[in-house]
């Protein structure tokens, strides 16, 4: 197996000599039609783990959960209206220009990798008619009758040829985003700022958890135009540090909680609820409701990857950090990102506990 720090180091070698390299069919267009620049190389097996087979699609577990449905981007380009500025009836960046913008972006910073189909999820639809089915009853309205856009939508990109193992677990590099028009001011002038989140994680390939940390996330990214938004999540790709990421996953490994400090932890997430304001100062933000809590209580003892051993009656931070992910599955796209971050924050926080470098309120 090819290690992220030799990864690197061919990257860069790669890069010396892109001249010299040859285009070859992008795979991104084996399910989705994407008209778009850039190459992949047909070489799935150089970075790859060799025990592992990769698709050629993204995989089919749900990276969330909570209130969505899957889609195509065929589906997004051909059959849902673009939201428009109210003021000059100007288009909006659509989810399909988003989408298609990351595509390029990846394409641009890897451009010797191998990247999947994307895995889109959509949430809140909005409805409507064309104005000659103005009156007509819902039930008699033709398909060329009816509109549709959904408010929100998630979506990732796996690149399978980047990849390492955290307690036996492979995790792939992942590039996605969000965007949710109820952010947007529609009733202003095209120019008016457009609200994105970007990131770039592993997506842990065992049980689909994301795995996102405050260095790779851009959680309120405002432009105005495709270019701007294309140059930041370039940036962002470029500045990621993916060795540094993973170095912190495998940190997680070495820490265990006894069942005795896994309670205590539980217990203080639920008050921190009802922790009066005034009170909340320099103690990690716990982002996750009760009914996440819960879930990762029942999972201690349930969940077939990462439960607690009881035998010994503990759990590595590793294994909370994950359920901790799989319970936000049940969040809703606009939120999702921030409390993923939100959750390696609070495991970090856990950790350098533990390690003695600072202290916590959820474990004191």
């Amino acid at each position: 197996m090819i290690t992220m720090h030799l990864f690197l180091i061919i990257k860069t070698l790669l890069h010396m000599n892109d001249s010299l390299s040859t285009n070859t069919e992008s795979e991104v267009g084996t399910t989705t039609d994407l008209t778009l620049p850039g190459s992949i190389v047909a070489d799935p097996n150089q970075l790859t783990h060799p025990t592992h087979e990769i698709s050629a699609e993204s995989s089919s577990a749900s990276f969330i959960e909570a209130n969505t449905i899957p889609a195509r981007l065929d589906e997004i380009q051909n059959e849902h209206v673009i939201p428009v500025f109210v003021k000059d009836n100007e288009p909006a960046i659509s989810q399909a220009d988003f989408i298609e913008t990351t595509y390029q972006a990846i394409t641009e910073i890897y451009p010797n990798d191998r990247v999947l189909t994307p895995s889109i999820r959509l949430s809140h639809p909005i409805k409507g008619r064309t104005p000659d089915a103005k009156f007509k009853p819902a039930s008699q309205l033709e398909e060329w009758e009816k509109t549709l856009y959904y408010e929100r939508m998630m979506f990732i990109f796996e690149i399978p040829t980047i990849q390492d193992e955290v307690d036996g677990n492979l995790l792939s590099l992942t590039v996605g985003g969000v965007k949710s028009y109820n952010q947007d001011n529609l009733y202003n002038k095209k120019g008016a700022d457009e609200h994105f989140e970007v990131f770039v994680g592993f997506k842990n390939k065992v049980c689909s958890n994301l795995c996102v940390w405050t260095d790779g996330y851009l959680g309120d990214l405002k432009v105005t135009s495709v270019g701007q938004l294309k140059g930041a999540i370039k940036t962002l790709l470029e500045t990621y540090n993916a060795v540094y990421h993973l170095a912190q996953l495998r940190a997680m490994t070495e820490r265990q909680l006894t069942e005795r400090q896994f309670a205590h932890f539980l217990g203080r997430c639920r008050m921190y609820q009802y922790l009066p304001i005034k009170h909340r100062d320099g103690i990690t933000p716990l982002l996750l409701g009760d009914q996440q809590i819960s879930a990762v209580c029942r999972d201690f003892y349930t969940d077939k990857n990462f439960s607690g051993d009881l035998n010994d009656r503990s759990i590595s931070l590793w294994q909370l950090y994950n359920l901790f992910t799989a319970a936000n599955k049940s969040t809703y796209i606009d939120q999702f990102l921030n409390r993923s971050v939100g959750a390696f924050q609070l495991v970090e926080e856990i950790r350098f506990a533990m390690d003695g470098k600072r202290t916590s309120w959820y474990l004191s």
